[in-house]
């Protein structure tokens, strides 16, 4: 069974350095640059949502 999920693009500027870090990482793992990229994004914190806002005008 396949669940479609929408994607977004997200662009982002990193330095060279960077980059190729990722890259490294990315080949060592044997993954691709998204995976690495979205396996970092799932181990974020989910916040909790607040209905309440603390800000102040």
């Amino acid at each position: 069974m396949y669940i479609y999920m929408e994607k977004k693009d997200i662009h982002v500027r990193v330095s060279k350095r960077r980059y190729d870090k990722l890259r490294l990482v990315a080949q060592a793992k044997e993954k691709t640059i998204t995976q690495i990229i979205e396996d970092y994004i799932d181990r974020l914190p989910t916040p909790e949502i607040d209905n309440h806002s603390d800000t102040h005008s």
